[in-house]
Order: structure tokens, then C-alpha cells, then sequence
């Protein structure tokens, strides 16, 4: 009697990681709509998220464990999709849009193919003050350019500082230039958007002692006591801090510096004046 051939069981298929991605291709989805938004505002959307673009924005803002909510890709991202795929957690939204589309969308002149909405931490001046001990904070006060800014998030972490401050008239820190300038810093930092008036009161409470930079006159930077807490106030890079906080201030730190040159740039003067704090505390 002739046997029956034996049937191999054929292993279940599936799913590939490409299959995770949903195909967007109208401008008028939701996730688009606030994906846009974010990015045009440069604050956070109804549900707390900011617009990120960039490879290794997102790269970092996996790296540290942010809560990615919507990935978006263009299509002719498909492989990198499905290289940093893996990397995204299965319960995060990934959506592919069709080049010309993502594009309209993004801020950059030279997209990527990639961006996200996630959401930070939410800090608090509580905890910001918590950490005074652990080194320097910074308050940005009127600081105007985003790479400016984002250099000084990129150095505070480089440095040691504690958290930040953003006050008055200082650009969002969730504008996209900020963020791709911070190179990921801005993930691992806590900070805060929050008035001069209210800031002020609260850390003298606190027994914060009060510093300003300032372009030649003032305590020489080497002769400077790092003694903690401190918080350390850099001002609008054309006019520095208004003559209302150089009041406040308990004293002014000045970066020796030829003669002739009429001010550093805030990125640079902050840098500075945040590796001779983390030299001095830390005794590099």
C-alpha cells in the first residue's frame, strides 16, 4: 500500500516590520494636522507633544527614552523606516506619506524623511530647585536665536548644569531649530518656560545667589566663586539683560577678552562661563 506523503506544517507567517506602517495620504488626517501645527507654532499641541524632524533627533529622542507618540516617514524613507522600526515601540503610530506631502510639512529645506510628535517630561520650579545643588542653573533671558539656544541646552548638559530657565522674550525651546541644535540634549534636561517676576522671588527663597554675564566688566571669570546654589542669567545677544534684571543680580561675571572685541556670542560666552563652573565645582 503506497504511503501518504508527508506534509510538512508550514510556519505561520508574520508580520514584517513594514507592515506596521500606515499609509497617510491626505493632508487633512489629524496627526497631520497637529503634526504641522507644532512645527508652526514651535509650542506644544493640545495633548502636550512637539514636533520633531531629523534622523538624529529621533535617534536621541530614542536613546533617552522619550514617549514617541506618531512617527512619520516619507516614502522614499521606506528603508531607513524600516531600519529605526525595530528601535520604536510596537504601540507607537508609524505612518507613511508620500514624499511631496511629508515635505509640505516639515519645516527644513533638506528633509530627512523622518519626524515625530512626542512628549517631554513636564518640569516644575520645585524640581528644577531641588536639583540647584547638583550644579548651575541657567535662565535664558531674551535670548532670541535659536542656535544660540540650543548651543546652550547642547553645554549645560556637556557641563553639569542643573536645569534651565526660559523667561521672557527667549525663543521657544520647542521651536525645530532649537531642537535640532540641542543635538538631543533637550531630552535629558529638565527646564522651564516661566516670567522673570515669578523666577526671581522664588529663587532668592531658595537662597540662590544671582549671576550675569557681561562682555568686560565685572568679576574677572577666574576669580569667580562657584559656591552652590547659583543660577547663572545670560541676556539677548545684542543688549544683554535688561537694566531690570542687572538689578536684581548679585553679581556680574565678566570673560577676559581683547579689547577690541566688542562681545562673545551668547552660545560661546555661556559655554565658557559653564566649563569654568564644572572645572572649578568639579575640579576637572
Amino acid at each position: 500500500m503506497k504511503q501518504d506523503a508527508k506534509v510538512e506544517a508550514k510556519p505561520a507567517r508574520t508580520s514584517s516590520q513594514a507592515d506596521r506602517l500606515r499609509a497617510v495620504a491626505g493632508r487633512h488626517n489629524q496627526r497631520l494636522k497637529e503634526l504641522r501645527l507644532a512645527f508652526r507654532r514651535a509650542e506644544p499641541t493640545v495633548r502636550g507633544e512637539c514636533a520633531i524632524e531629523g534622523v538624529k533627533l529621533l535617534e536621541e529622542a530614542l536613546r533617552s527614552g522619550q514617549q514617541l507618540e506618531s512617527v512619520f516617514f516619507s516614502e522614499s524613507a521606506r528603508p531607513l523606516a524600516e531600519k529605526l522600526l525595530p528601535q520604536i515601540n510596537a504601540c507607537t503610530e508609524t505612518l507613511i506619506l508620500p514624499n511631496a506631502l511629508f515635505n509640505s510639512i516639515v519645516p527644513s529645506d533638506a528633509p530627512q524623511g523622518v519626524a515625530a510628535l512626542l512628549k517631554m517630561p513636564v518640569s516644575s520650579v520645585a524640581l528644577l530647585l531641588d536639583r540647584a545643588n547638583d550644579g548651575p542653573l541657567l535662565v535664558a533671558a531674551g535670548l532670541q536665536d535659536p542656535g544660540n539656544l540650543g548651543t546652550l541646552l547642547r553645554s549645560a548638559e556637556a557641563f553639569g548644569a542643573a536645569g534651565l530657565f526660559f523667561t521672557e522674550g527667549t525663543v521657544s525651546p520647542y521651536n525645530w531649530k532649537v531642537l535640532r541644535a540641542s543635538a538631543g540634549s533637550i531630552f535629558r534636561l529638565p527646564f522651564l518656560q516661566i516670567s522673570s517676576v515669578e523666577l526671581i522671588p522664588m529663587l532668592r527663597a531658595k537662597g540662590v545667589r544671582l549671576l550675569a554675564t557681561s562682555s568686560h566688566r565685572g568679576t574677572p571669570l577666574p576669580q569667580v566663586s562657584w559656591k552652590r546654589p547659583l543660577a547663572i542669567f545670560i541676556g539677548n545677544e545684542g543688549a544683554g539683560l535688561s537694566r531690570e534684571l542687572m538689578r536684581d543680580m548679585d553679581e556680574t561675571i565678566a570673560i577676559p577678552q581683547a579689547a577690541q572685541v566688542e562681545s562673545l556670542n551668547a552660545g560661546v560666552a555661556a559655554s565658557i562661563v559653564l566649563y569654568e563652573a564644572a572645572r572649578r565645582i568639579c575640579n576637572w
